[in-house]
């Protein structure tokens, strides 16, 4: 028996001593079947075969099954058995493991994503996301996913990977708080909102992927996990809303900062998104006609009906000035203290004005909630209240054209007249539907 093929044995191959240079012993009962041994006494097992069409011209490939110290012999051999099955069958395990080695990983993707994807549906089209948005999308990609399976590779993932990734962020495995530099911090919070909401753009990174032919499908698809949009129902009702009110003046006479606390009341009075007031200018603003035409949101332009005490508000603030160009007056209606930007200090504010009105939970998203609800309790069609909100089916053009005397307008007035009362702790009228009005 030649001292390079033996019977492979754990006794044989714990007995084979270690040369200068690398070599290999073969088993004599499964051919190709080897221990390769290093000049350090490492040990592993190989299998060596000739892909398709196999002969004398091609050339021989080898493939590392795993160590001695980990795999048996019998495991070894049977591992060795299904790889030299699979070449019979046309296959090269060796080029596809380096084709899986070449292949992407899940934080590769994203990379990709961030700079060819980054899509919203609207109707049969697909749209660019806007700026910040994307900024949201990516952050939440990388803070959230990266961490947990971003080594591995893309056609890796499976429908249970994706199950345990939502479980991971739910329990808060990824949540963190750390300081960045001065007056700046990095944020994650966890929880099933978060979850759903990452689970939401994963599958649209996958689905990107699929398009690309990067992968064959989506494996969010198949995942058990709670699909639901997750949006919140939560809405105030006129007693809660009366001490949010109170809570506002109570902070402004402690001396909080009146910008972030008239913010919140617009936000109450107008319906807008976060930004869409934190970050208003005075050129949207236009009191005359009672509106705010506003040139950037969610969904592109938009022109937004101002109730009476919402424009009220308005013309009663100071016109500010930047704190880069204190003799001038800003564009911004809240223009930041430091900078030439808008304010952005809500963030910090807003958990002090929900302590002291003993409202936990509540996020300023609510408050659009809030008055949407009561416009569509008070009898309003929805289309009146998509155009009080500025939903993506508004006709925004033809708003503005007649916004004066567009029906909006008042329906606006009046879906906000009991927030307003609420809001500056009065008792407010009852609102009856429209079915119920006199004329």
């Amino acid at each position: 028996m030649s001292a390079r093929t033996k019977k492979l044995t754990k006794s044989v191959v714990d007995a084979i001593e270690p040369k200068g240079k690398i070599f290999r012993v073969f088993d004599t009962q499964l051919k190709g079947f080897c221990v390769r041994v290093g000049p350090s006494g490492d040990k592993r097992w190989q299998v060596e075969y000739r892909p398709y069409p196999g002969g004398r011209g091609v050339a021989i490939k080898r493939i590392t099954l795993g160590s001695t110290t980990v795999l048996t012999p019998d495991q070894a051999r049977d591992q060795a058995k299904e790889t030299l099955a699979a070449v019979s069958n046309g296959k090269d395990p060796v080029a596809e493991k380096q084709v899986k080695r070449d292949e992407d990983k899940i934080s590769d993707l994203i990379d990709l994503y961030e700079q060819k994807g980054c899509t919203v549906r609207r109707g049969d089209q697909l749209l660019p996301m806007k700026p910040r948005n994307k900024a949201y999308t990516i952050a939440g990609l990388r803070h959230h996913v990266v961490p947990l399976i971003g080594k591995k590779r893309i056609s890796e993932v499976t429908s249970r990977d994706i199950e345990q990734l939502v479980a991971d962020i739910t329990a808060g495995k990824t949540a963190k708080d750390e300081k960045i530099g001065p007056r700046r911090r990095i944020i994650v919070k966890g929880g099933a909102g978060a979850a759903r909401k990452v689970a939401r753009n994963l599958s649209s990174v996958f689905s990107f992927a699929v398009r690309r032919k990067l992968i064959a499908q989506n494996p969010v698809t198949d995942a058990e996990i709670n699909k639901v949009d997750g949006k919140r129902t939560r809405y105030l009702f006129l007693e809660e809303i009366g001490r949010l009110g109170k809570a506002l003046d109570e902070l402004e006479a402690e001396g909080v900062n009146p910008k972030a606390l008239d913010i919140v009341r617009l936000w109450a009075l107008t319906g807008c998104r976060r930004d869409e007031i934190a970050a208003l200018k005075w050129s949207e603003v236009n009191i005359d006609l009672g509106c705010l035409v506003l040139d950037d949101t969610k969904t592109g332009k938009s022109v937004r009906p101002l109730a009476a005490p919402a424009a009220a508000l308005l013309a009663a603030l100071p016109r500010y000035a930047d704190a880069d160009r204190p003799e001038g007056r800003s564009k911004w209606v809240f223009p930041a203290s430091r900078g030439d930007g808008h304010f952005q200090g809500t963030k910090r504010i807003w958990p002090k004005v929900t302590k002291k009105a003993g409202l936990p939970g509540v996020t300023p998203h609510v408050l659009r909630h809030s008055l949407g609800s009561a416009a569509v309790s008070g009898g309003m069609a929805l289309p009146m209240v998509a155009a009080i909100l500025g939903h993506a089916d508004t006709r925004s053009t033809q708003i503005y054209a007649h916004v004066q005397m567009h029906p909006a307008a008042k329906a606006a007035t009046r879906a906000v007249s009991g927030i307003a009362a609420a809001l500056a702790g009065k008792k407010a009228g009852k609102v009856l539907p429209m079915k119920k009005r006199a004329g």
